[in-house]
């Protein structure tokens, strides 16, 4: 039986190395986005424009700035929206905003290029409740050591997020890691009292908080742009012609609505995109297909100096922006989106339940990504887990080295284990995560082979040998069939474990359950994570149940197989 397993689960290996060769094989364009609201949307219009012209794929919700560029660079995607700011600051190293032309020529090195601004500008800035007094600007905040932050992990580990700003105003607090997306909830509760904010986040008006000021001018500009693969043009010339038409056409009153879409009104990012792409019919492009992408006027200027928001307002704009959309309140909202009071309120009234969001069209998909994940990496960790086992049983030198180096795997956090196997790997999606998960089911494999094999009594080996049975014959005619429980307890330990660990797959494109989880959490949506947990939930008591039921089969036939064949 062990020997049928084994030959199943090299069937499952080879299978999946033969459909994810032929799937990288494809000419596919594959659009990659960060794990925030805003770059969900902003990724599904371009997947979206380009469906027409060539075969797209969106691989959402990778995580933060440095997930998402190892897969750009490594070629596991070909663009994704970005931010000036952002590339000029954290990707490039400048201690100051550079030009959209020294961008381009630095980034050229790396085979990437920077262009199409889609038109607007989203700014870092903190904010507070607007209840009451409190600060109106940033410099306010040295003064009140009282305060309590609450900032995303990306902006506290950025330079020019809260290293830069703390240094700049002589702020001395040390913040808290806080998702963005629960953060909002976190303040409303005075769990908090400052966050970091993006200017075109919807719910700044709907929570009524107060923008401060940025006196000192400490944050650059963040216009929205396209960091791309200088080859996805060559290579998808006609898709690349009609991302293009984008250009300059998103302006901040449309991105904040299409924000209120998705985190107030729970409208699906493919139904929010489809319906802007509607309602915005694509521009003309001149230029011909497979030229190489020009910088605009808009994306050359888009890094001069620009007012800081006004203290103390309690909307989410600039001052450049306010004069677009003068207090962005959700009324504002609802118009820019195309959507009255009245068709808001029936949006949230047909808002799905928690068992239509965990039987949606995506429910089989997920399932078959996420079991596909649990039993390749299960069966190749028994693989390799199974021998170690039986050497550390029979090789007393090298049970405590195995071990140890076992256990010392299982303590790497599996986010940093993540960011370590992307470079390594070069891919983003399903090697990684299979590595990962892989690395995590190992201890126990070994732990209960060795355990299983060394605690069978010394007669039956004894007796095992004196029929003349060679150690070979001993090991798989006598101590692996009464062992086999204790292994298949182990192996059963490795696959309840890694149902759940499986959910940090979504945070590289490998998609499973935790699709819904990691959008939930972007949206502080819980009832999409209920519809994510629950599921991996239910298959890890079904994992348990079915390893239990071969381990009675096993513990049925162990005692009555390996007599038989010592009388033999």
């Amino acid at each position: 039986m062990l020997r049928r397993a084994a030959t199943a689960f090299l069937a499952l290996a080879a299978l999946a190395v033969f459909l994810a060769s032929a799937a990288h094989a494809d000419a596919v364009l594959r659009v990659g986005s960060k794990r925030f609201t805003e770059s969900y949307i902003l990724g599904e219009l371009l997947a979206q424009t380009a469906a027409p012209h060539a075969r797209v794929e969106h691989k959402q919700g990778l995580g933060n700035t440095a997930i998402v560029l190892a897969a750009l660079k490594s070629g596991s995607i070909d663009v994704y929206p970005e931010y000036t700011g952002t590339i000029s600051l954290e990707i490039l190293k400048h201690a100051r905003p550079a030009s959209i032309e020294q961008m381009q020529r630095e980034l050229a090195a790396q085979g990437l290029g920077v262009a199409v601004p889609l038109g607007f500008n989203n700014t870092y800035a903190l904010a507070v409740r607007g209840d009451g007094g409190g600060p109106q600007r940033l410099s306010e905040l040295a003064a009140q050591r009282g305060l309590r932050y609450g900032l995303s992990h990306e902006f506290i580990g950025r330079a020019d997020g809260w290293p830069g700003l703390a240094q700049r105003y002589g702020i001395r607090s040390t913040p808290r890691g806080l998702d963005h997306g629960i953060a909002y909830e976190a303040l409303a509760r005075k769990q908090v009292d400052v966050i970091d904010i993006y200017a075109t986040d919807a719910k700044i008006s709907q929570y009524g908080l107060r923008v401060l000021g940025d006196d000192q001018g400490y944050f650059p500009r963040y216009d929205a742009v396209l960091l791309y693969r200088l080859d996805a043009a060559q290579r998808f010339p006609a898709a690349w012609q009609a991302i293009r038409g984008l250009e300059g056409r998103i302006s901040a009153p449309d991105m904040i609505a299409m924000n209120a879409a998705a985190e107030l009104r729970r409208q699906p990012f493919a139904t929010i995109a489809h319906e802007w792409l509607t309602r915005h019919p694509p521009a003309a492009i001149a230029t011909r297909p497979g030229a190489a992408p020009q910088p605009s006027d808009s994306a050359a200027h888009s890094v001069t100096a620009i007012p800081q928001p006004t203290a103390g307002i309690a909307h989410p704009a600039t001052s450049a922006q306010a004069a677009a959309a003068p207090s962005a309140t959700s009324a504002d909202v609802a118009s820019s989106a195309g959507a009255t009071p009245r068709s808001e309120a029936a949006a949230t009234q047909a808002s799905p339940s928690l068992w239509q969001r965990m039987f949606a069209d995506d429910f089989w998909p997920l399932t078959r990504q996420h079991i596909l994940l649990v039993a390749l990496s299960v069966a190749l960790a028994s693989l390799i887990a199974i021998p170690l086992g039986i050497l550390a049983a029979h090789r007393p030198a090298w049970r405590e080295p195995v071990m140890a180096v076992a256990g010392i795997l299982q303590t790497i956090p599996s986010l940093a284990l993540l960011a370590i196997l992307i470079p390594l790997l070069g891919s983003i999606g399903t090697l990684p995560a299979l590595c990962a998960l892989f690395v995590y089911a190992l201890l126990p494999i070994v732990r209960n082979t060795c355990t299983g094999l060394s605690g069978i009594p010394a007669g039956q080996k004894q007796a095992a040998q004196a029929l003349g049975l060679r150690r070979a014959q001993s090991l798989r005619y006598v101590e692996l069939p009464l062992a086999a429980p204790t292994i298949l307890a182990g192996i059963k330990t490795a696959a309840v474990m890694s149902v759940g660990t499986a959910t940090i797959a979504a945070f590289i494109g490998a998609g499973g359950y935790g699709e819904r989880i990691t959008t939930g959490l972007a949206l502080n949506d819980n009832t999409l994570m209920l519809a994510g947990a629950l599921p991996a939930a239910v298959l890890a008591l079904l994992t348990q149940g079915l390893f239990e039921w071969m381990e009675r089969g096993f513990k049925a036939s162990a005692a009555a197989r390996a007599p038989a064949r010592l009388r033999a």
